[in-house]
């Protein structure tokens, strides 16, 4: 699903959602990095005025299920939507209030009837970095207008505070924790926020030859270039090669 289809998709189903209440949406991530890729969720940023019902949260849960579907199909791109409150964001303080989070990650939580709740997110803080410099909207003003910037040091803090949480799905999300964990790496070693496959070049020629070919298939996977399969010398590859990322991450850290 191509970003233009996100207008005529999911501008109309926020709208009858969240009525008189949205002030902005905004595209992020990879439709503004250099493209979706076959692996690429469709991330938006919804700004509203006021917070979220619980009935309207389990509204857009239902609604957001019909036109979101698993990575990888091609017929239903997944769908990340986060809507956060203007007056949670702006002024910023830290941590940074997430009003209503959909992933299909969570899918299975959604099916039980489990509902998202406004709670506190560190992980706000690069998204909406991305939102602004992307500066990418799909209804409303600039981002600019609605959103404060986010400090780098609070920047740095939000992703670092990430890892732990990461680390621990490289199990089941393998892929993403490995792209994710180079994107870190690179952000704090240089400032930009790069596409996953931009981070993982930027970090390969910088990873020890034996770690190479276990981000480089993450790599060739999330851009749809070789089917995702960790056996073998790559699977058994896999942990080192995340702990060398985290180890990076540490001393990159520290060195601020």
């Amino acid at each position: 699903m191509p970003a233009p289809d996100a207008r005529h998709l999911l501008l109309p189903l926020l709208h009858r959602t969240l009525p008189d209440t949205v002030l902005g949406i905004y595209l992020h991530g990879s439709a503004t990095l250099g493209g979706l890729r076959l692996h690429s969720d469709l991330d938006l940023l919804v700004v509203v005025s006021r917070p979220t019902t619980r009935p309207q949260r389990r509204a857009l849960v239902e609604e957001l299920m019909k036109v979101s579907g698993p990575p990888g199909q091609r017929s239903r791109r997944p769908v990340e939507l986060i809507v956060v409150v203007q007056d949670d964001v702006r002024p910023w303080r830290y941590p940074p209030t997430c009003d209503f989070l959909y992933g299909e990650w969570l899918r299975e939580e959604y099916e039980r009837g489990v509902t998202p709740a406004p709670e506190p997110s560190p992980d706000l803080a690069p998204l909406l970095t991305m939102v602004l410099l992307a500066d990418a909207p799909l209804y409303g003003p600039p981002p600019a207008d609605l959103l404060a910037p986010v400090p780098h040091a609070d920047l740095r803090r939000a992703i670092v505070a990430g890892v732990p949480g990461l680390t621990g799905d490289l199990d089941t999300d393998t892929r993403n924790v490995l792209l994710t964990l180079a994107r870190i790496w690179t952000t704090l070693a240089t400032g930009a926020i790069r596409s996953k496959d931009a981070a993982a070049d930027w970090a390969l020629p910088r990873l020890p030859a034996e770690h190479r070919p276990v981000l480089a298939h993450a790599r060739a996977v999330y851009l749809g270039d070789e089917a995702e399969r960790w056996d073998g010398t790559l699977l058994s590859g896999v942990r080192p090669c995340a702990e060398f990322l985290v180890r990076a991450i540490e001393d990159e850290a520290q060195a601020a």
